[in-house]
């Protein structure tokens, strides 16, 4: 009797065990904390974004999402660690978008943007600024345009560094207007506001986050601002679009994703949670006051516009010949 019991368990487990698949282990998902990777030190951006996401997300996850900053190669070393990570949905990564549509034009990267990782959705987009200092007396788009043509030799603009959002955006808006200014980038975008507050340079590209003090202080002029609609945070300041440059649309963005192979379960959850979190007022407001509008897409939204952003980037840097750092 012990025998025919003893046969009838082994027989049990192991049909238990035939069944069981990556998906069943997810029915539970999530179980524990989840790990949010960034690709930034604290205290930039991707920090003041992944916050107020996170605590809202974990209410709707019932688990603690814990930030591991990965900082490196522009976002790269994160990238390549979510690539590797294993797919159970607790290894994910609030991702900026210069890794996914950006890097792979300027060199060789380990990771395929589409094919290595599973995309959950697009969270907010932020385009650049374009600031003046309030000594030049450049008060349009068109007038900048028009003096750069006019004196080639005289003006320049300045950006966080080569091959960055901002340095792209800079191009982009040459190519379109054919203006002619000369690029000088620096260590990052803080070094450049504080020499265009001093004077050294006349214009830069900015994120809108540090423009904000800046320009309430009147120590900086705004001029236009490169997304396709107007930033929340200056809902006065025009977009390149408005301003006769039809289509002129220049973001970088940031959203979630984790590794390729992330069971069905898995990505459903994750998938409605964030869509309840992009209803939430609270959250648009925070997100946008750090510069960042809110702008929460599906994942197939998402893919594509990665795609387009890549097509889109690659065309830049290969007209502007851009080499990467």
């Amino acid at each position: 009797m012990s025998n025919r019991f003893a046969a009838i368990t082994l027989t049990a487990m192991l049909a238990t065990a035939a069944t069981w698949t990556p998906d069943s282990q997810a029915q539970g998902y999530p179980n524990k904390p989840i790990r949010v990777i960034v690709g930034y030190a604290p205290g930039g951006s991707a920090d003041a974004g992944i916050r107020p996401l996170a605590k809202v997300l974990e209410a709707l996850l019932g688990q603690p999402l814990i930030v591991d900053y990965k900082p490196g190669a522009a976002g790269g070393v994160a990238m390549d660690f979510t690539a590797k990570a294993t797919p159970d949905g607790y290894t994910l990564y609030y991702a900026d978008s210069g890794p996914l549509t950006v890097a792979p034009h300027l060199g060789k990267v380990s990771y395929d943007s589409l094919a290595s990782f599973t995309h959950l959705g697009h969270i907010c987009g932020s385009g650049s600024m374009l600031v003046v200092h309030p000594s030049v007396p450049f008060t349009s788009v068109a007038e900048v345009v028009a003096a750069s043509k006019r004196e080639p030799a005289k003006w320049s603009y300045g950006t966080s560094g080569i091959g960055g959002p901002h340095h792209l955006s800079g191009e982009y808006f040459k190519n379109a207007t054919g203006a002619n200014l000369l690029h000088i980038p620096y260590k990052g975008g803080g070094p450049a506001m504080t020499d265009l507050m001093g004077g050294q340079i006349p214009m830069l590209f900015s994120s809108l986050g540090p423009v904000v003090g800046a320009a309430k202080s009147g120590k900086v002029r705004p001029i236009a601002v490169t997304s396709l609609a107007r930033s929340s945070a200056f809902p006065d300041v025009p977009t390149m679009d408005e301003v006769g440059l039809k289509g002129f649309d220049s973001t970088a963005w940031y959203g979630l994703m984790g590794p390729a192979g992330l069971p069905p379960e898995v990505v459903s959850r994750l998938t409605q949670a964030l869509q309840k979190a992009g209803a939430d007022k609270a959250l648009q407001n925070q997100l946008n006051a750090t510069g960042c509008d809110a702008d929460f897409l599906s994942p197939a939204q998402t893919i594509e516009k990665i795609r387009a952003d890549s097509v889109k980037w690659g065309r830049v840097i290969k007209e502007a010949n851009v080499k990467a750092e």
